[in-house]
């Protein structure tokens, strides 16, 4: 475990290229208790990796909730991440995941730590559409995209906080934010985002704020669309400007992450222009100075209608 921790601690400066780390875990056993599969989450959410401490419980507490605990002077929830899942342990709740992204402060307790593997995000394939619940973003092909792959499933930890612990503040409705965003007339917000919940809550506020939008779920997705809305503006003779006002990315995605998405749109002559704005989980001032190195305009931390709203218009009004 203190192997995995120090990796941990000397690659949450990896700068994006495409690649990401992911700390490999187990739950338990499955729902007919026969096997135990691997899951995963970004290594730049990772604090640290503690063994399972003594947990305080707290009377009235959320399902799953199993209480808090005291780690160097800050209170911390701990959520049974098994439980959540549906997994049962085999040898315990064995570990603490301490994870900060999205403004918080939060525990995972697992069964076990196993690994931690650097990937191409073209080696994550989406879950949408696939068996896979609404608590997992993406399948991670470990080995490449061989058949017979180890596979692992990337959570949704967004959406399984968003469930678990919901947060004090009102939801990302942007009626209390200031006036309404002015696009040019025909314009469009480009957006990207792979959990479902954070495309719920940009989709409120965007519609609240009165900016049109075009929702996608991958980097890759988002670039693609992008030239088919050039190509077609083209044909009607306008340019790209008269189609999309700016370009609202998510960092972590399958296929190709926000930091590669910006880089494509600002390296390209006909993009070049477009505003882009990172709205991430991954917090930080090293994910910060990532962004600026890959040329986007503005980075704002999930999930605030207030700042969000804000940024869209500083940004625009440039």
């Amino acid at each position: 475990m203190d192997t995995v921790q120090q990796e941990v601690d000397e690659r949450t400066h990896l700068t994006g290229n495409n690649k990401f780390e992911l700390l490999l875990f187990r739950l338990g056993a499955d729902v007919d208790g026969d096997r135990s599969e691997l899951y995963g989450i970004n290594v730049f959410k990772i604090r640290e990796i503690v063994a399972m401490p003594e947990v305080t419980g707290i009377a009235g507490s959320a399902p799953h909730l199993m209480g808090v605990v005291n780690l160097r002077g800050q209170i911390i929830p701990v959520l049974d991440l098994p439980a959540i899942v549906g997994c049962t342990p085999k040898t315990g709740l064995n570990i603490m995941l301490v994870t900060e992204f999205a403004r918080t402060t939060q525990a995972f307790a697992v069964e076990a730590v196993e690994d931690i593997v650097r990937l191409d995000w073209s080696q994550v394939l989406t879950a949408e559409g696939s068996a896979a619940g609404n608590l997992i973003t993406s399948i991670a092909r470990l080995d490449g995209n061989t058949d017979g792959s180890r596979l692992a499933q990337v959570l949704d930890v967004e959406t399984i906080l968003r469930r678990m612990l919901p947060p004090d503040e009102p939801e990302m409705d942007g009626t209390a934010d200031g006036p309404k965003v002015t696009l040019k007339p025909g314009t469009s917000i480009l957006a990207a985002d792979d959990s479902v919940v954070a495309r719920m809550l940009i989709q409120q506020g965007l519609d609240a704020m009165g900016a049109p939008c075009i929702m996608t779920k991958t980097g890759k997705e988002a670039w693609e669309r992008l030239q088919a809305i050039d190509a077609a503006a083209k044909a009607e003779g306008l340019s790209i400007s008269d189609k999309v006002a700016m370009v609202l990315s998510d960092l972590e995605m399958p296929e190709m992450d926000g930091f590669t998405l910006t880089r494509h749109i600002k390296q390209d002559e006909r993009f070049k222009h477009l505003p882009v704005v990172i709205h991430s989980s991954l917090s930080g001032a090293a994910n910060e100075d990532h962004v600026k190195t890959a040329g986007a305009d503005a980075y704002i931390a999930k999930f605030h209608a207030e700042d969000l709203a804000s940024t869209i218009r500083q940004v625009l009004a440039k």
